[in-house]
């Protein structure tokens, strides 16, 4: 009769129970939340599980933070874990599906408050208790720590690299000789696993597994060696090392780059011996350019370039003939020395310039310049660079001189490449100024330069005659009236400043302090787009500025036509060299 009454006693309260709570564990388990939470156990088990294995096979427990930094999918991910990375995307696939079905859960129940009161008491309680789904869980709007940190791993192997490094230095007892060669190897391996990676994204899973190995070195070389002064000591002198080298690097480069701006290309070299033994082959009345009886007159537009440079010269006469609305009128004076006329005359008996008239000077034949000009040779003045101790480079102070008929005319440096038509130069209002230069008074402009970088302001006669923060300008695209040239006797002037040059440091080599001494005063400036410079040493010029200039100026030391030019600028310089040619492919210029 007990039995009886005990389960009968049972089965009301079974009733009792399915009664209750069995609508709500249907409803629940129709909505996904019991599949839910289960999977998330057995996910949130293996997750554990596998940290576990990575603490056994490391040999060493990982500390707590970096037990709670595994935990995000991340980082799991990016060691190569395919199987939890999988699960966890599949987990974050979940619950973006459970919060749909929640939310149209909610309409359908809208009218039921209890229903909700009781979702919502159990909701906030999954949150409070289960932790790790909280941690596993993808935020929509913080990005990953993998796309914030960028090059994370490449980063922290390089410090391990240092670190070892760091260890092996100190002096390690015998007995912790097996340190040593475990720190060698791991250095051995981390560096061949790395190569020459510099993005996470192509580190392989040899390199991770070789991270963490040797994590697990220096934390035993960290207890053998607990000492942080001496690790501290020890980084600096690293440091102070590392930094002295790369000082002396950046001299030796430098040193190396002016080097190779001064020397002559073999290839130039080659083609200038074969025009010049053509040259020789000729008779003497084949060797005469063809003349234009008028090549002075005053209608027409003239241009002067000083060049001992073959090649260069051919592609400044190219690209402004060809930029050139009206090229008959154009009439292009080359000003060379003695040893490389011959081979410039050559260029353009082999490629006459079309309607354009081209002369070539010889420096050599002007009696009066050695008597006029003498070199500065001062003490202090950079005398072994050619480019600015040559005569041929102060020779442009001497136009007046050298064409004493013309009223104006137009320099061009050898190093430029004309893109549009320069004859609308002649139209600029030179406001009874001497030189037309575009001037750079901007400090952002790469091409800015104050005058006491080249001039001496600290000479007493420099200081009461020039203004420190007065605009300068560059050689390369320069309008000259000759008139008023002549009218002032600038020439004289520079004269003037080249000999006090010799008596006393007031400007540095080169033939740019002295033209804006020369023409202090004298200058008016022109529109920017006439004259974009800067191609020759600075890297950031933007495209568009260079498309727009109607001259781009390769002033610097990185010339086109050198191996150490600027790769993305030598394209423009290209175009108006003559590839096909047989000499120029006989002499390897390409």
């Amino acid at each position: 009769m007990k039995q009886f009454r005990r389960r009968t006693r049972i089965c009301i309260l079974s009733l009792l129970f399915l009664s209750v709570f069995a609508p709500i564990l249907l409803l629940y388990e129709s909505k996904g939340f019991i599949e839910d939470l289960t999977s998330f156990k057995g996910r949130r088990d293996l997750l554990n599980l596998n940290l576990v294995k990575q603490e056994e096979g490391e040999g060493l427990k990982e500390p707590i933070l970096k037990v709670y930094k595994d935990v995000n999918v991340d980082p799991l991910v990016t060691f190569g874990s395919r199987d939890v990375g999988i699960k966890s995307n599949d987990l974050r696939s979940r619950e973006n599906d459970d919060l749909t079905e929640r939310n149209e859960g909610d309409l359908d129940t809208k009218g039921n408050s209890g229903q909700r009161q009781e979702e919502k008491m159990l909701s906030t309680s999954r949150r409070k208790g289960e932790v790790g789904r909280a941690t596993l869980g993808h935020n929509q709007d913080v990005p990953p720590p993998a796309r914030r940190v960028i090059d994370r791993r490449i980063k922290e192997m390089k410090d391990q690299l240092i670190r070892a490094k760091a260890y092996l230095s100190f002096a390690i007892p015998a007995s912790n000789a097996h340190l040593i060669k475990e720190l060698r190897l791991r250095i051995k391996e981390l560096e061949r696993a790395m190569g020459d990676v510099t993005k996470d994204s192509d580190l392989s899973k040899r390199a991770l597994q070789r991270t963490r190995a040797m994590e697990v070195s220096l934390q035993k070389a960290a207890r053998i060696y607990p000492d942080c002064s001496s690790m501290v000591k020890k980084l600096r002198a690293m440091t102070n090392n590392a930094e002295e080298l790369v000082r002396v690097q950046k001299e030796q480069e430098a040193f190396l780059v002016q080097l190779a701006g001064r020397t002559t290309p073999k290839g130039l070299h080659c083609l200038s011996m074969r025009l010049t033994a053509d040259y020789f082959a000729l008779k003497p009345e084949e060797r005469k350019l063809p003349n234009n009886p008028d090549v002075h007159g005053s209608n027409l537009y003239h241009f002067v370039v000083f060049s001992d440079n073959v090649l260069a010269c051919a592609v400044v006469v190219d690209s402004t003939i060809s930029a050139a609305k009206e090229p008959g009128k154009i009439v292009f004076h080359v000003v060379t020395d003695s040893l490389n006329f011959v081979a410039i005359s050559m260029w353009f008996l082999l490629h006459p310039p079309g309607k354009a008239s081209v002369q070539i000077h010889n420096m050599d034949n002007f009696d009066w310049f050695s008597t006029k000009y003498e070199p500065a040779n001062a003490e202090g003045h950079d005398s072994q660079d050619p480019r600015y101790t040559s005569a041929l480079n102060h020779l442009r102070f001497y136009l007046p001189d050298i064409f004493p008929t013309l009223n104006k005319i137009v320099l061009l440096d050898h190093d430029v490449v004309v893109q549009r038509d320069l004859t609308r130069l002649w139209k600029v209002n030179m406001m009874g100024k001497v030189n037309g230069a575009v001037k750079t008074c901007q400090g952002q402009d790469p091409a800015f330069r104050r005058m006491d970088l080249l001039i001496n302001f600290s000479d007493p006669t420099v200081a009461r005659r020039f203004n420190l923060e007065a605009c300068t300008w560059a050689f390369g695209v320069n309008v000259f009236d000759l008139r008023e040239w002549r009218r002032r006797n600038l020439t004289a002037v520079y004269n003037k400043y080249l000999q006090l040059g010799k008596k006393r440091l007031m400007w540095k080599s080169g033939s740019l302090a002295l033209g804006w001494m020369t023409f202090y005063n004298e200058t008016v400036g022109l529109e920017r787009k006439w004259h974009v410079h800067g191609l020759g040493y600075h890297s950031g010029i933007k495209q568009e500025d260079i498309e727009q200039a109607a001259v781009i100026h390769y002033d610097g030391v990185m010339k086109p036509w050198l191996d150490i030019g600027i790769e993305k600028y030598k394209a423009y310089w290209r175009k108006h060299v003559k590839y096909d040619h047989p000499y120029l492919q006989q002499c390897n210029i390409a």
